[in-house]
């Protein structure tokens, strides 16, 4: 990160500043390596609060310099009034959390496409919404009026909040993290959605398929795991074992949203792996990514894709 990149970054800040959105977005995705020096760097707006993330550490010398110019541009006149600006080291084994403006919210309410969630600051390294994944529950929500929907690794349940917004009969909330399930319902429980129409099961994937039969069959099943889940799931290894279930949980006309989030893994893991897996479920479309998260490679950004039962 050197003079120039922190100047890059500086100069969009600015930008960005001065034409906020009314709602949560990312300001800057530097991931996307659009940007020589600035790989490690993403710039979240939360509607009050400016969040810096770190994913490796610059070094001492470059650390100094970004905070000094965070700090700076904290006190311009572009600075919104009262709002906080946080910088989070995503490197660290905490993932600690500086306020370098104000102070840091340990729970901090947003909204997105109308919908509200809470989120965790400065305690997590993730704070419980995925922004990259704005246009797939808009779609969640276009698409699921009067539906059945399982939703896997369903983490606080952004798509379960879109999928009841859109009008589904039911969801079902799969994710082996309870507390994460607990944030589902409070994110629920914020739009002021009837929580008789959603299940949650703090159960792990492979050893409840009981269970997750049981509430079926879907109408619309999503699947957005992480890549790799200690002891749990692991991207290469496990999703097939999903896609070949998929016939036996789906209904009649039944649709699969089948997402991978890791950059070195292509479309054409999911394309092939359903062709092989469960052939009955025919590619339909990717989703497009929110421009606001470009990537030098589109094949490396998130690939949310559907596909129907034949």
């Amino acid at each position: 990160m050197n003079p120039d990149a922190i100047e890059t970054l500086r100069q969009h800040l600015i930008t960005a500043l001065n034409a906020l959105p009314e709602e949560t977005r990312r300001l800057f995705h530097g991931r996307g390596r659009c940007w020589a020096g600035l790989e490690h760097v993403t710039v979240d707006w939360l509607q009050g609060v400016l969040l810096v993330s770190l994913f490796r550490d610059p070094g001492p010398a470059e650390r100094q310099a970004l905070t000094e110019m965070l700090t700076a541009l904290g006190y311009s006149a572009q600075w919104p009034s009262g709002a906080s600006l946080l910088l989070q080291h995503r490197y660290l084994p905490n993932s600690d959390t500086e306020a370098l403006l104000g102070e840091v919210s340990e729970e901090w309410l947003i909204s997105e496409n109308g919908l509200r969630y809470k989120l965790d600051l400065g305690r997590k390294q993730n704070n419980g919404l995925f922004l990259d994944m704005r246009y797939g529950r808009r779609w969640v929500q276009e698409q699921t009026r009067g539906k059945r929907v399982l939703n896997l690794f369903a983490y606080t349940c952004g798509f379960s909040v879109a999928a009841i917004a859109g009008g589904a009969e039911r969801v079902v909330n799969l994710d082996m993290a309870r507390a994460a399930l607990s944030r589902g319902r409070d994110n629920h429980r914020l739009n002021e959605h009837d929580l008789s129409r959603v299940e949650f099961l703090g159960h792990e994937l492979f050893k409840s398929w009981g269970k997750v039969r049981k509430s079926g069959p879907y109408d619309l099943i999503i699947i957005d795991p992480p890549s790799f889940q200690k002891g749990s799931f692991a991207l290469s290894r496990d999703y097939q074992k999903i896609l070949r279930r998929l016939p036996e949980l789906l209904a009649d006309g039944g649709r699969v949203l089948a997402c991978v989030n890791d950059p070195d893994v292509g479309p054409e893991f999911l394309i092939e792996g359903m062709a092989s897996e469960a052939p009955m479920l025919v590619f339909s479309m990717r989703l497009e990514n929110p421009p606001e998260f470009p990537d030098i490679h589109p094949d490396s950004s998130l690939k949310a894709m559907v596909f129907s039962l034949g």
